[in-house]
């Protein structure tokens, strides 16, 4: 995963601890209390996307005739 998606996962979830606390914590209307959950359902799908991506552009190196070959990597326990 690069750095710059690292990040983005990292303050993803900063902000979804953030809101849960919240929710948490805070006596909040239900018209907030509402809002913040909506807001976690977002950030939870926004990390979901972010870890899909991320899982779609792991690569396997392997060696093929002394030559490094680019290979898409398959998670074996989905077999």
């Amino acid at each position: 995963m690069a750095k710059k998606d690292k990040l983005n996962l990292e303050a993803t979830l900063s902000q979804l601890e953030s809101t849960v606390d919240k929710l948490d914590e805070e006596q909040l209307s239900v018209a907030d209390s509402l809002a913040a959950f909506e807001t976690g359902l977002k950030l939870i799908r926004k990390a979901q996307k972010e870890l899909e991506d991320a899982e779609q552009r792991v690569t396997a190196l392997i060696e093929q005739d002394g030559e490094p070959v680019e290979k898409l990597f398959q998670d074996e326990s989905a077999e």
